[in-house]
């Protein structure tokens, strides 16, 4: 689970990088997006709470609506974005390789893809030291 949460971390940092490039490169301040991705990053990463009942079928299915509304909303974000400049279609699909798999990964992808990164990370500090 602490495994999911880092990789979600990582994933929000890339986001801000990209757009943090992205402002540099237009000299335009993004704030209103800027804001939807801490957002979306604050509501994903929050912890829920526990619930004294058990969600039926139907509150289960309206709360997974009002997550598809939401990362609607960013799928939206991303297209206008992309269609306003080219330089951001580049940019993100420049990058495409690092932020795609974790988007698109299961929670155990998300975690065998976790744990491989860190296994890189001990195989390059040990290189490093010889």
């Amino acid at each position: 689970m602490a495994e999911e949460g880092k990789s979600d971390a990582q994933l929000f940092q890339l986001l801000s990088n990209l757009l943090n490039q992205v402002e540099s490169l237009t000299n335009q301040e993004e704030v209103e997006l800027r804001a939807k991705i801490e957002a979306l990053g604050l509501e994903v990463t929050k912890v829920p709470s526990k619930s004294t009942q058990h969600l039926d079928e139907l509150e289960i299915a309206k709360e997974l609506d009002k997550l598809s509304e939401k990362l609607d909303d960013v799928d939206e974000m991303i297209s206008s974005a992309i269609a306003a400049d080219p330089q951001v279609q580049s940019l993100l699909s420049g990058t495409a390789d690092v932020w795609m798999p974790v988007i698109t990964a299961t929670s155990d992808e998300r975690r065998n893809f976790t744990a491989s990164i860190g296994d890189d990370d001990c195989e390059a500090k040990g290189k490093n030291s010889n």
